[in-house]
């Protein structure tokens, strides 16, 4: 079958034949439909050799969607022909956190050697979805999509999971008085500020340099929309309860704690090299918090799913051949995609 592989660290990857894969005991095997591309694969390319503990060669994609083609001897029933998608954090599922319903923050993930993280899931440490066919451990890593399109359920598994996610823990603020701020509204920012809307968000302003940004920002439930942090200021003389950066930078960030209400929050999640000064003796609104979440909890990406297939979440999302992928992730890096681009592979030779 063919996969889109990373071979050597700090290289682009390459489009490659390799065996189809055969599942043992709990693992499934998918066909693939789709499977997103993010920037985070780019992270993972420019790495150094001792930054990532994982072997190569490695099949990229960690945004997934798919049909269980077979099933291990050990594998929970009932499961092949559906169609599906992958909640991409595989986690043990026996500590803490996984017991708190919070895989995302599985105790197994954390660093095994200093400077090395450890494998997260498919495509992030293990064999992604950038394929023609993937395994999964096990069911636990499966959500149903009932047919939705592949196109529009793959994204959700990162892009989308990771913006509800980052928007839900602020779910006590978000009512018809709040003013919530969306700052980048490029691949998890336009659906950011969809789930604020479909929340009841009263009042949601949005942050993006680029002026067609802006204008799909307003389109998808805005009420106004801005080119920098600064410019936003006149229009929250009473301060903002939420913002949401999916920017992250130096630009975005450290100017955005400025416009927080007493008891406002500033949730980070973009990586663009932001850094935050913060402290009760800095000049913040009383009450303030920052956080920094990471991607979202399986229950989280059942939630994004059903909000898709309701129609209140829509992706702005461009399929292309899996033949293509070398080349797409070459334009992902130049900034020359707007939404999120995703992979179609051919289907499996039966």
């Amino acid at each position: 079958m063919l996969a889109v592989q990373l071979t050597e660290w700090g290289r682009p990857p390459e489009l490659r034949d390799v065996p189809i894969p055969q599942p043992v005991g709990e693992e499934l095997l998918l066909q693939v439909t789709a499977a997103g591309l993010c920037r985070s694969d780019l992270h993972v390319m420019d790495a150094a050799a001792a930054s990532f503990d994982c072997p190569l060669p490695l099949t990229l994609g960690h945004e997934v969607a798919g049909t269980v083609l077979a099933a291990g001897p050990d594998a929970a029933p009932g499961w092949i022909g559906e169609t599906v998608v992958v909640h991409g954090v595989w986690s043990c599922g026996h500590c803490r956190n996984c017991a708190r319903g919070r895989e995302n923050y599985c105790l197994r993930l954390r660093p095994r050697t200093a400077g090395a993280p450890a494998p997260i899931g498919n495509g992030l440490g293990y064999h992604g979805g950038l394929a023609q066919a993937m395994l999964v451990p096990s069911a636990r890593q499966l959500v149903r999509t009932d047919g939705l399109d592949p196109t529009v359920s793959a994204p959700l598994t990162d892009a989308g999971l990771t913006a509800y996610h980052a928007v839900r823990e602020h779910a006590d603020l978000i009512d018809a008085q709040a003013t919530c701020v969306v700052i980048g509204v490029g691949g998890l920012g336009h659906l950011g500020v969809q789930i604020l809307r479909d929340m009841g968000a009263g009042r949601i302003l949005a942050v993006d340099n680029r002026a067609d940004a802006r204008e799909m920002a307003v389109r998808l439930g805005a009420a106004a929309a801005f080119p920098d942090v600064d410019s936003l200021r006149t229009a929250v003389t009473d301060g903002v309860d939420v913002i949401i950066d999916f920017a992250g930078a130096p630009d975005t960030t450290q100017p955005a704690t400025r416009l927080l209400a007493p008891g406002g929050r500033l949730t980070v999640v973009g990586s663009a090299g932001a850094r935050i000064e913060v402290g009760k003796d800095v000049g913040l609104a009383a009450g303030w918090r920052v956080t920094a979440p990471f991607w979202g909890p399986r229950a989280d990406l059942v939630a994004v799913i059903d909000m898709a297939r309701r129609g209140a979440l829509h992706v702005e999302a461009t399929p292309y051949p899996l033949a293509d992928g070398v080349e797409i992730y070459r334009r992902l890096r130049a900034g020359d995609i707007t939404g999120r681009a995703v992979l179609i592979p051919p289907p499996l030779a039966r």
